[in-house]
């Protein structure tokens, strides 16, 4: 199973559940999996960053990063990382915030591959 989750939740992972940071720079602290092929493009963040406009951003994340990718070989690409394991995508923002995580979920989720924000 895929799920997603933030730093800020990292240590009430279960134990069976990887982490795999998915954004452009992962904090210094984290020593863990990281999977930047789903990650923003630093262009496009960084114009987000200044205007706010999240339909900039989810037009730019879907055409310079999700369509470039197969969500099948992006998932199989992840069990490898994760040796077969439950996965846990993670990034910096809470759950009730915009977030590219919740873009990638989506994504799977519309290619078949289940992925739902992990409730801890």
């Amino acid at each position: 199973m895929i799920y997603t989750s933030y730093f800020a939740k990292l240590n009430k992972l279960p134990p069976n559940v990887v982490p795999i940071s998915i954004c452009g720079k992962a904090p210094a602290w984290y020593n863990g999996l990281q999977y930047k092929k789903l990650a923003p493009k630093y262009s496009f963040f960084s114009e987000w960053k200044k205007n706010g406009d999240n339909n900039y951003y989810i037009e730019h994340f879907n055409d310079e990063v999700l369509s470039t990718l197969s969500p099948q070989t992006v998932y199989n690409e992840l069990l490898k990382l994760s040796g077969g394991k439950d996965i846990a995508l993670i990034c910096y923002e809470k759950p009730t915030d915009f977030c590219h995580r919740h873009l990638v979920a989506e994504w799977l989720t519309a290619n078949n591959i289940k992925c739902d924000e992990i409730t801890l």
